[in-house]
C-alpha cells in the first residue's frame, strides 16, 4: 500500500497539505515503511483569505499522489479532504516521525495494524 506524506523535514509529519512542495511516498510491505519516491508539486495554498478550490493545481497533485491509497498531511482544508476522498484517497491528519504515522495510516486503512506480524497479508492492501 502506497501512503504519501506532507513533509518539510523529511522525517516528522510537519507540513500543511496546502504549503506541501513535495510528497514522500512510502510502500507499507513488510511492516516497514520504505521511502519509494519524491514527488514535487506546486504548492495548493494560495494564501487567499477567501480560500477558492483550485481544481488545476489540486488536479496536478492528485496526479502526482496516481497509486497511493492515503496522503498524512499535519492540517488539511475540509473541501480539499472532500475532494481527495472522492478519489479514493484517505487524508490523514497526523503529527510527529513519518515511519509511525505511515504505519498508522495503514493501520487505519487495512485494520491488520500488522498484529505483530512481518507482512500485511490482507489483500486490501
Amino acid at each position: 500500500m502506497l501512503i504519501a506524506v506532507a513533509s518539510k523535514s523529511g522525517t516528522q509529519v510537519d507540513q500543511h497539505f496546502g504549503h506541501a512542495e513535495r510528497f514522500l511516498i512510502y510502500d507499507c510491505a513488510g511492516g516497514k515503511p520504505r521511502l519509494v519516491t519524491e514527488k514535487p508539486v506546486e504548492k495548493y495554498c494560495s494564501f487567499d483569505p477567501d480560500h477558492p478550490f483550485r481544481e488545476d493545481k489540486f488536479s496536478t497533485i492528485v496526479a502526482a499522489l496516481e497509486g497511493c491509497r492515503a496522503v498524512v498531511t499535519a492540517q488539511i482544508g475540509e473541501l480539499p479532504k472532500q475532494e481527495l476522498e472522492k478519489r479514493g484517497i484517505a487524508a490523514i491528519n497526523a503529527v510527529g516521525p513519518v515511519e509511525q504515522a505511515v504505519l498508522a495510516a495503514h493501520g487505519s486503512l487495512c485494520g491488520c495494524g500488522f498484529k505483530g506480524r512481518a507482512t500485511c497479508g490482507e489483500k486490501s492492501c
